[in-house]
């Protein structure tokens, strides 16, 4: 029984420790205390990124007091989450950490909450760290970018879980705005399908048709041959020949004819042989 009652215990022990870890910072809390931030913080909130960054185990935030958020466009929000993702670096970076990358002269990519959005172009979705006259600068991967921002100060820390760490100014991101979002991205325009008369003037070719109806106008059509009665022979038209090839053959019941006569005749001459040698 006391062996149950102890994995009993250590199961809710490890179950609260568990739920504790997946709370473990609240970025607006956090940013609730420090007044300066209070623009940034309301933005966070604004474009849910608050949420997404809550959500997360090991992050760093780069944030930016009131007096430099002005360029931020508050009254467009695809560009406004798209911006202020940027500033959400998606690993542990602290003050210590970042002075230390310094002082090697070394630089590094970051790779940035918007990033995962899968709207980044042109290395947008990453942020250069590095090193200037011993200070930490900040700016975008993307081409022609500038490294604009500083590092001030860090405002807290929650190893190795959240950092917050401000920055002289936005980051300025090139072409940032230029990127589609995906309410205001335009829908695929569907193909019509095709109507019955569509498909039979796509069958028939209107310049083929106009150029048969021209030449079927200037074709004179084919006269159609006219029934003519052959004249009446003459009598004294009628052409005599002594030629073979001009006599008329007997026709078939004329033979006929002479045939029966012959062989009447034949046997009337029989008949009279008989009777002179009778009598």
């Amino acid at each position: 029984m006391e062996t149950n009652k102890t994995k009993a215990s250590m199961f809710f022990f490890l179950l609260i420790i568990s739920s504790t870890m997946c709370t473990a910072f609240n970025i607006t809390k956090l940013l609730d205390k420090e007044s300066d931030f209070s623009s940034f913080n309301q933005y966070l909130s604004q474009t849910k990124l608050a949420d997404q960054i809550n959500k997360r185990s090991t992050i760093t935030v780069l944030v930016v007091d009131n007096g430099a958020i002005g360029g931020l466009p508050g009254d467009d929000s695809f560009v406004l989450k798209s911006i202020m993702s940027v500033h959400v670096i998606l690993d542990y970076y602290d003050k210590d950490k970042l002075t230390k990358l310094a002082k090697h002269n070394r630089s590094a990519t970051l790779t940035s909450l918007f990033q995962t959005s899968g709207l980044a172009k042109n290395q947008q979705g990453f942020v250069r760290v590095g090193a200037d006259d011993g200070e930490i600068t900040f700016g975008s991967a993307s081409k022609d970018a500038q490294m604009n921002s500083k590092l001030v100060k860090s405002v807290t820390a929650q190893p190795y879980n959240i950092s917050v760490l401000q920055v002289s100014a936005i980051i300025e991101v090139p072409n940032i705005n230029a990127s589609p979002s995906p309410e205001k991205a335009p829908a695929p325009k569907k193909g019509k399908p095709p109507s019955p008369s569509d498909e039979d003037e796509a069958d028939s070719p209107a310049d083929d048709t106009s150029d048969s109806d021209d030449d079927a106008e200037k074709a004179p059509s084919p006269s159609k041959p006219k029934h003519r009665t052959p004249p009446k022979p003459d009598e004294d038209d009628t052409v005599t020949s002594d030629s073979p090839s001009s006599t008329p053959a007997p026709a078939p019941s004329s033979s006929r004819a002479s045939a029966a006569e012959m062989g009447f005749g034949a046997v009337v001459m029989g008949l009279i042989s008989v009777l002179v040698a009778f009598f």
